[in-house]
């Protein structure tokens, strides 16, 4: 629940795809605080490409979905201009993860085929693992926008005045 809540305040939007009951899938999802309709893999697969691609950003849960229609999802939010990472753990999830920009398998429970079919494979099969290695990352990300901010301007300086000293043939400003 808390891994949940936290994606959200970073911006990052947690949908469930399941097998599962709609019934069973929408009060998980609601206990989670996943927000969005519950639609099964049926309703999905009455939907056109486009509709699917319209309406996805409304779907919170998709319950008794086989593997195509989770690929579908994943192209439909894909479409979206939306970065796209799917967790799973059986066969059924590999051709998912593949398609996902980045495919997470579950270490323990995941079978083979989905860790090798995975860009990254979970050691402890944990939500919130993948909630920390986001934060983790964007701290990284954001320290190293920051070093090279630092590093161009006093660096470009630096150049500067040794480009300066080679063209009119003063003698170089620093030495070792």
């Amino acid at each position: 629940v808390v891994a949940v809540a936290e994606c959200a305040d970073a911006g990052i939007g947690v949908r469930m795809i399941t097998g599962d009951h709609a019934t069973t899938a929408g009060a998980i999802a609601a206990e989670l605080g996943i927000p969005g309709s519950v639609v099964t893999g049926a309703q999905l697969n009455e939907m056109s490409d486009e509709e699917l691609a319209e309406r996805i950003e409304e779907i919170g849960v998709c319950a008794r979905v086989s593997p195509e229609p989770k690929v579908r999802v994943v192209k439909a939010l894909q479409s979206n201009g939306e970065v796209v990472a799917m967790t799973g753990d059986g066969v059924n999830d590999a051709p998912s993860i593949t398609r996902a920009d980045v495919g997470v398998a579950m270490g323990i429970k995941g079978t083979e085929a989905t860790k090798e079919a995975a860009d990254i494979v979970l050691a402890d099969d944990n939500f919130a693992t993948i909630e920390r290695a986001v934060e983790e990352g964007r701290r990284i990300y954001d320290n190293i926008r920051k070093s090279v901010v630092f590093l161009l301007p006093t660096n470009g300086a630096q150049a500067l005045v040794i480009l300066v000293a080679v063209l009119f043939g003063w003698a170089l400003p620093l030495s070792p």
